[in-house]
């Protein structure tokens, strides 16, 4: 029995799916303090030391919680992700993508691709939607507090999960069978397979790489804030996304046109290439 080709939709998280930084619903105001506040600083660290930005933001996480008594466990981490704000039609998102696959001859798989906190991703409504969520996450110590950065994901580190996915592996730490040769058909999701929706310069190498390789990328945008609707615009003008839509993901929306647009033509690929090897 031939099986069903495997579509991936891979998604940066921080204003593609949620209109803000997810430490920004929860995490800035236990500690008391406004998100300018806690990006200023943030951002005073990584200019200051020059530092990475994402290990900026982790260390003063981590410094900030310290001063004002909170602990950071992953069940912390996992409440603060409970109210994380969505874009419109994100809940109904997955399920209705998942039905158009299987009504259309193929298999849709979800990944998260975020410099976030996976932690806190864990912990917010849609977490159950992902096969794997690859972000940035602390180690813990023996009373399971956060004691120290385990990953860091920035924008070119991102790009080494792109290759996990393909390959079928769910480990971050892995850095050996990523990097083995194998053959495209012994691959689990082609690259051509791939959808990859990002909103800013960080997902820029992933849209590159998803796109070198003949999968297709969407740059979103906030419909409520027009200079971001010019910043995927110029993603697009640059060569960067193939296409452009706003973050609404409604059953009526652009951007759910566009993906089942995008699974036709997948299945519809994956069915001439089956009928070219008749003998």
């Amino acid at each position: 029995m031939r099986r069903k080709p495997i579509v991936a939709l891979i998604y940066d998280f921080d204003g593609t799916l949620s209109p803000g930084n997810m430490q920004e619903f929860g995490f800035i105001q236990a500690i008391h303090q406004t998100p300018q506040e806690f990006w200023t600083k943030s951002d005073g660290i990584a200019i200051g030391q020059d530092a990475s930005n994402i290990l900026a933001y982790m260390k003063l996480m981590f410094d900030e919680a310290k001063k004002a008594g909170i602990k950071l466990t992953r069940a912390d981490f996992r409440r603060y992700g409970h109210d994380i704000r969505l874009y419109d039609g994100v809940r109904e998102w997955f399920r209705n993508v998942n039905n158009y696959g299987l009504e259309h001859g193929v298999r849709v798989e979800h990944y998260i691709n975020s410099s976030g906190l996976k932690e806190i991703i864990e912990g917010c409504p849609i977490a159950k939607e992902f096969k794997h969520i690859f972000a940035s996450s602390y180690i813990y110590d023996h009373n399971g507090e956060a004691e120290w950065p385990g990953i860091a994901v920035d924008y070119t580190a991102k790009t080494q999960f792109l290759f996990k996915i393909n390959k079928g592996i769910f480990s971050s730490r892995d850095a050996k069978r990523v990097n083995e040769s194998i053959s495209d058909e012994a691959k689990r999701i082609p690259f051509t397979n791939m959808i990859y929706f990002g909103d800013g310069e960080t997902d820029i190498p992933s849209m590159k790489v998803v796109g070198m390789f003949g999968g297709a990328s969407i740059a979103v945008f906030d419909p409520a804030i027009p200079s971001r609707r010019a910043s995927a615009q110029k993603l697009q003008r640059q060569g960067r996304a193939n296409f452009i839509t706003p973050a609404v993901y409604t059953k009526d929306s652009r951007a759910f046109r566009l993906v089942c647009s995008i699974i036709d033509k997948i299945r519809g690929d994956a069915e001439r290439a089956h009928l070219a090897k008749y003998k």
